[in-house]
């Protein structure tokens, strides 16, 4: 499998995550310059952001938790050579559900669907792992 095949979903979803990083930042600069909360309401990290720049910045980081995983099985799927066209499809389908989960997040907010979006992103990269793991076992 080429090395451009597995590296475009994770490319994507560093896409994704760079996406809501700006959109995140351009809603709390708003958010300041409308009079809606004042730095020093917010300068150790506190709560006090609007909702919708709170909605963003967790979908933001959402990006930073579950797909660390993603980014270390890649990397050591590539550099073990156990990259195919399975793995590639299983990476896709990750992508998506991360997609999905953040469109939701950002948009509806409905929570059932946001943690089926989740859940299906998990079990997903729960089965790429365990893949990836019989196909290093197996090696001994």
């Amino acid at each position: 499998m080429s090395h451009a095949a597995i590296l475009l979903p994770v490319f994507v979803q560093i896409a994704l995550t760079f996406a809501l990083l700006f959109w995140m930042g351009k809603e709390r600069q708003g958010a300041i310059a409308r009079g809606e909360v004042w730095i020093e309401n917010i300068a150790l990290g506190q709560s006090a952001w609007p909702e919708r720049a709170t909605q963003i910045a967790r979908a933001f980081h959402n990006q930073l938790e579950m797909p660390v995983l993603f980014y270390a099985l890649v990397a050591l799927a590539m550099v073990t050579q156990k990259t195919d066209l399975l793995f590639v499809l299983m990476a896709w389908a990750f992508v998506l559900a991360r997609l999905a989960h953040a469109y939701i997040h950002v948009t509806s907010n409905h929570v059932i669907l946001r943690f089926k979006a989740y859940g299906a992103g998990l079990f997903v990269l729960m089965g790429m792992w365990a893949i990836f793991a019989v196909r290093i076992i197996g090696r001994f």
